[in-house]
C-alpha cells in the first residue's frame, strides 16, 4: 500500500480532460446539476468538473477501496458537493438510490486500470518487478485473481482469452507455454509470467517489439479478473434510464472490444425504427434516443501524449440524450394487436 507521503506526491494525469471538460459545458446551465462519476479513481476528472461549475454535485463511484479513500481526501475541499460509494459502476443504480437521487444531469465512466494500480506493483497489474499475480480492482473481492486464471483455465480457453482481450497474435503459442510451465509447477507472481510469455514469442518478434512481449497477456488477465466488458454492458443497458434528457453521457476506453460496444450502443440508441428491413411497417415505434456528439472517438492531442503516453490509447465518445424512451411493442401487446 502506498504510504501517506508518496499519495500526497502522486501524480495523477486524467486522461483527455480538456475534451471531457468541454463536453460537460453545458452543465453550467442546470441549476443544481447532478453528475455521476461512474469510475473516480484518483478523482482528476471529478475535481476538474467541480471546479469549473460550482453549482454542481458529484457522486463518484469506485470497486478499489485505496482509490476512493485517496479520491476522498482529495475532494475533500469541496464538502458535501462530492458523495462517494465504494461499487462497482454497473451497481450505479442502487448508489443513486442510496444517495436520494433520481436521475443525473452527466454521466462519466472511465475504463480501464488507474495509475494507481499500475505503479503500485504489488497489485499485480504491472510488467515491473515480481508481485503475486493478482490483478483484482477490489483487493477484497471474492472473484478470480490472474492466478486462479492462469493456473487454472484449460488451453483453449486461455488462447481465446488472450486473442480476444489480448488481441496477441501469439495467442496459441503463449496458451500452450504457460499449460507447459504449470504442470511442472504453479505459476504464482508477474515475473515468472511475464519470462513465459516472453519465450513463447519468436526470437525475431522480441527483438522487435516496441513493448514487452506479456503486455497483451497482461491486458486480457486484467480484463477477464475484473469482467470489464461485462460491466461495461451492464452499465450501458441501464444509464439512459436514470439520465435526463439534455443530460449528457462520456464514456472513455483503451481497449478495441470496449470502443466497439460503446459505439455499437451509442448508435443504436441514436437510431429511429429498429424494425427489420424486410418488415412492410414499423411495429417498435423507436424514436432517437440520443444524439451523438462526435463522428468519430476523441483521442489525445501531440501536448497531451507528450506529458502523458498512457492516453495514447485513449477514446472518448459522448451522446446527450434527447427523449425517453418508448416500448411501441408492449403499449400494442397490451392493447391486444
Amino acid at each position: 500500500m502506498l504510504g501517506a507521503e508518496t499519495v500526497k506526491d502522486f501524480q495523477h494525469l486524467p486522461v483527455l480532460l480538456r475534451e471531457t471538460l468541454e463536453d460537460f459545458s453545458l452543465l453550467s446551465r442546470v441549476d443544481g446539476a447532478k453528475f455521476l462519476d461512474g469510475t473516480l479513481g484518483l478523482g482528476g476528472h471529478s475535481r476538474a468538473l467541480l471546479e469549473a461549475h460550482p453549482g454542481l454535485e458529484l457522486l463518484g463511484l469506485d470497486r478499489d477501496a485505496e482509490a476512493l479513500g485517496i479520491a476522498r481526501e482529495r475532494l475533500a475541499p469541496f464538502g458535501g458537493r462530492v458523495h462517494t460509494v465504494h461499487c462497482r459502476f454497473s451497481q450505479f443504480a442502487q448508489a443513486l438510490d442510496q444517495t436520494g437521487w433520481e436521475r443525473v444531469d452527466g454521466a462519466l465512466i472511465d475504463i480501464g486500470v488507474s495509475s494507481l494500480q499500475l505503479d503500485e506493483d504489488a497489485r499485480g497489474f504491472s510488467l515491473r518487478g515480481d508481485a503475486p499475480l493478482d490483478m483484482r480492482m477490489d483487493k477484497d473481492s471474492a472473484g478470480p485473481t490472474a492466478r486462479d486464471i492462469v493456473n487454472g483455465w484449460d488451453m483453449g480457453a486461455l488462447r481465446d482469452l488472450v486473442a480476444s482481450c489480448g488481441e496477441d497474435p501469439m495467442a496459441g503459442r503463449i496458451a500452450r507455454a504457460v499449460c507447459e510451465a504449470r504442470a511442472r509447477a504453479p505459476i504464482e507472481t508477474t515475473g515468472q509470467l511475464a519470462e513465459i510469455v516472453s519465450r513463447a514469442y519468436p526470437a525475431g518478434w522480441r527483438a522487435k517489439a516496441r513493448r514487452h512481449p506479456a503486455t497483451r497477456t497482461f491486458q486480457a488477465l486484467r480484463m477477464a479478473v475484473n469482467d470489464e466488458l461485462g460491466e461495461l454492458s451492464r452499465f450501458l443497458d441501464a444509464i439512459l434510464s436514470r439520465l435526463n434528457i439534455g443530460g449528457r453521457l462520456a464514456v472513455l476506453t483503451f481497449h478495441s472490444l470496449e470502443d466497439r460496444m460503446v459505439k455499437q450502443r451509442m448508435r443504436q440508441w441514436a437510431e429511429g425504427c429498429l424494425c427489420p428491413k424486410y418488415a412492410k411497417a414499423c411495429t417498435c415505434g423507436h424514436v432517437p434516443e440520443v444524439k451523438v456528439l462526435h463522428k468519430k472517438p476523441l483521442a489525445a492531442q501531440p501536448d497531451e501524449l507528450a506529458r502523458n503516453p498512457r492516453a495514447s490509447s485513449a477514446k472518448l465518445r459522448c451522446a446527450e440524450k434527447i427523449a425517453e424512451r418508448v416500448d411501441r411493442r408492449a403499449e400494442r401487446k397490451e392493447a391486444g394487436l
